[in-house]
């Protein structure tokens, strides 16, 4: 039986300028500790064939410099951004927790059916990553990425590689420039099967 390898590094953006809000869709840019952060995340990582990310800012910037640094091709992607907060968009999260308190711990708990007033609904935002990431599992197969995003499409990916519920994003802790590596096989005539290697942030 032949079985093919793709090994794929998620790394979540740093910390950005602005404080905490709910960014989503905003294009800010990292702070000097948000380069840092990430930079010492990939410090002594495996190397990649090829890096790919969302085409914000936070991610986009420091993917193309790394792959600058380790001569390796580089792609963005509007599909990899975050989600859209709608309303929430740029807000302070200790402000809609204090305004909307009741609409915010709804979508918490059931996010696939609390989408944020005027936001992106989970289910179109699980399709448009699911989508893109498994075109490029297929174009890159047996290679070794590097994809640079946001804190809810690694939590939709991590669901969707292990087969969880789509609504238990919120139960998945992914902080600033966490890393998690994951090991697809490609069988001959049967499905694709994924394994976490290791999940690890702050």
């Amino acid at each position: 039986m032949t079985v093919k390898t793709t090994t794929i590094d998620l790394l979540r953006h740093g910390q950005c300028e602005g404080g905490e809000i709910f960014r989503g869709s905003t294009d800010v840019p990292l702070t000097d500790k948000g380069w840092q952060q990430m930079q010492q995340a990939v410090h002594e990582s495996s190397p990649w064939q090829r890096v790919v990310s969302s085409s914000l800012r936070r991610c986009r910037l420091f993917a193309e410099q790394l792959a600058e640094e380790k001569t390796l091709a580089v792609e963005s992607h509007d599909a990899l951004r975050e989600i859209h907060f709608g309303d929430w968009e740029g807000q302070l999260q200790e402000t809609v927790q204090r305004e909307q308190g009741e609409q915010l711990r709804a979508f918490w708990q059931d996010p696939l059916s609390n989408t944020p007033p005027n936001g992106e609904p989970l289910v179109d935002f699980h399709r448009r990553v699911s989508h893109c990431f498994n075109s490029l599992l297929q174009q890159y197969q047996g290679e070794h990425l590097l994809l640079v995003s946001h804190g809810a499409v690694i939590r939709v990916l991590i669901c969707e590689l292990l087969n969880m519920p789509l609504d238990s994003i919120a139960s998945i802790s992914v902080p600033y420039a966490c890393l998690t590596r994951f090991r697809v096989y490609h069988l001959d005539k049967k499905p694709d099967w994924a394994q976490l290697c290791f999940h690890r942030g702050e």
